[in-house]
């Protein structure tokens, strides 16, 4: 009985130790495919499987539409720039608009030696007009780098616009010499206003401070308000950032295209006219938010080698055709210091220019003259909840000796200024000709400086002027978050009218130029640019030296226009 249970027991011992160790065995047996295994990589789980790039990252199923389409410029495109198009880095942005202006107004209008109406016997005919304007633009610019996280290394702009064009006027002479060809006129362009290359030079600092040139044509604006130089055209600019984007700098050269005389886009055509720009932005100087700017411009405007100038309707346009009209030199600097920005709860934007040079043959002085002009203009503003109110002044010298050899006038070499109110001011926006005394005007469309030449774009600056004071008060609201309104009232008066009794061979006109007020609207409907309607209007009531000039009928303008983006 005892061995019968001792045999039991070791049996049961026996088969409790035989699996252990061949459990054992197999470990062993088994630990070199093991370590072979580990050689292997190890296959991630489904959830993260490498993707292509991440340009093409699947959005969850409930932001599908973020994909989009490439008629759909709001969400991902590859042709706004949101998809490379050549490897990961290259990518194209394509830019379609539209902008249309209708616009009516009345203008002293002279009724000439054939006047439209058979029996007048008034020396100014009917004064109103009708302007259509029609500009079609294509943009592309393809630009290598992720500009994300850092600048492009290279970019290529083309732009090419075109323009159609149709004023109605009510007297005969003013869309032709000659008076044959009616009163209606209707023009069509289409033009490369833009075609450039710019390469990223240099990174300078950790902070992407960088040094870039562009070359080919390209838009500029000089200075925070374009008083002296805003357009597009063909050149170099050498530009960039320092200490932290605190500082910014460009160097600028341009060879001036001629301009279309209607549809004022660029030719192929070159003029005998160079600007060289130089200026220099500093931010938070003095208090923080308030940027300055100095600059330094050239223009030279050798009109001796360009000799008479015609154009597209066949009016002469360069020299001025007034006084000694005979081909002549512009050599002028100007000294420049601008700001924009707020001190605490007032935005406060200042500029003042000197300009110094020389005119071999000015037409309205009948001599060669020195030059010595300047130019003051401040804005204050305050912000109260929706609601912006200004109030500025803006001043030019004007010449009181026109005889004397020194011009003390000031004018802009091709200005675009945002003062006083802007496209709702009728002085701002529209242009006063002295047609009667050769073509001339008493103010160019879209400026404000009194400067009696023939064009802004395709004549010459003249420093020989009446020069002017504009008091400004003016408020804007954002009615909606799509709906902006703005009112505007401008007090005008010439700072001398010397340079006026010469020219019209009259004395005595007085200083003032009258009452000009305006108001506009700018509706947004989808709360960005991509669509952007505008109506204006604006009335000059003349007073003092305007009426010695002209008849004392208010003039006015009323228009709409609309933009839009793809």
């Amino acid at each position: 009985m005892i061995a019968r249970a001792t045999t039991c027991l070791a049996l049961l011992l026996l088969s409790s130790y035989m699996p252990a160790r061949a459990a054992d065995s197999g470990e062993q047996e088994s630990a070199p495919a093991a370590a072979a295994d580990q050689t292997k990589p190890a296959q991630p789980p489904p959830d993260f499987e490498p993707l292509k790039d991440r340009w093409h990252i699947e959005p969850p199923p409930y932001e599908r539409n973020v994909k989009g389409h490439w008629w759909d410029p709001y969400n991902q495109n590859v042709l706004k720039g949101d998809y490379p198009i050549i490897g990961d880095d290259i990518f194209v942005r394509l830019t379609g608009t539209s902008k249309t202006l209708l616009e009516g107004r009345g203008t002293p209008l002279p009724s000439g030696v054939a006047s439209k109406n058979s029996g007048s016997s008034q020396f100014f005919g009917q004064n109103d007009s009708l302007l259509f304007d029609q500009k079609f633009a294509a943009k592309i610019e393809l630009q290598r780098g992720s500009t994300s996280f850092k600048p492009f290394e290279w970019q290529i702009v083309l732009a090419g616009v075109v323009d159609v064009n149709h004023l109605d006027v009510f007297e005969n002479g003013l869309v032709s010499p000659d008076v044959r060809d009616g009163t209606s006129r209707s023009t069509s362009d289409a033009a490369l206003q833009e075609a450039a290359l710019e390469i990223h030079l240099a990174d300078l600092s950790a902070n992407y401070d960088f040094v870039s040139a562009k070359l080919g044509r390209q838009p500029f604006h000089s200075d925070f308000r374009g008083l002296i130089f805003s357009d597009v055209n063909q050149g170099a600019r050498l530009f960039g950032t320092a200490n932290g984007n605190r500082y910014q700098y460009n160097l600028v050269y341009f060879h001036m295209a001629e301009k279309d005389t209607n549809s004022e886009l660029n030719t192929f055509a070159l003029r005998h006219e160079q600007v060289a720009i130089a200026n220099l932005y500093v931010q938070d100087l003095f208090v923080l938010g308030y940027t300055q700017q100095l600059s330094l411009h050239y223009n030279h405007d050798d009109g001796t080698d360009g000799g008479f100038v015609f154009d597209r309707q066949g009016f002469l346009v360069r020299p001025d055709p007034i006084g000694a009209a005979r081909p002549h030199n512009l050599d002028v600097v100007y000294l420049g210091w601008t700001s924009e920005g707020h001190i605490g709860f007032v935005n406060i934007s200042h500029a003042f220019y000197e300009a110094l040079g020389h005119d071999s043959l000015n037409p309205i002085a009948g001599r060669s003259v020195d030059i010595n002009g300047q130019l003051a203009f401040l804005e204050l503003s305050m912000d109260h909840d929706w609601m912006r109110y200004q109030a500025s002044v803006f001043f030019t010298s004007g010449d009181d000796k026109p005889r004397d050899g020194t011009a003390r006038g000031f004018d802009s070499i091709l200005d675009l200024p945002e003062i006083v109110g802007g496209e709702v001011s009728y002085w701002n926006h529209q242009s006063i000709r002295i047609t009667d005394r050769g073509g001339v005007a008493l103010m160019q469309r879209d400026s404000v400086i009194p400067d009696l030449r023939s064009s802004k774009l395709q004549g010459q600056s003249n420093f020989v002027n009446p020069g002017i004071l504009i008091v400004n008060l003016g408020a804007s609201a954002d009615l909606t978050p799509k709906l902006r309104a703005l009112a505007n009232i401008n007090y005008l008066r010439f700072a001398e009218t010397a340079a006026l009794e010469l020219l019209l061979k009259q004395p005595n006109i007085r200083n003032d130029i009258g009452i000009d007020a305006g108001i506009g609207v700018e509706y947004r409907p989808l709360l960005n640019n991509n669509i952007i309607l505008k109506a204006f209007g604006g009335a000059l009531q003349p007073v003092g030296g305007l009426r010695d000039i002209y008849e004392g009928s208010t003039l006015y303008h009323a228009g709409g226009a609309a933009q839009l983006v793809f």
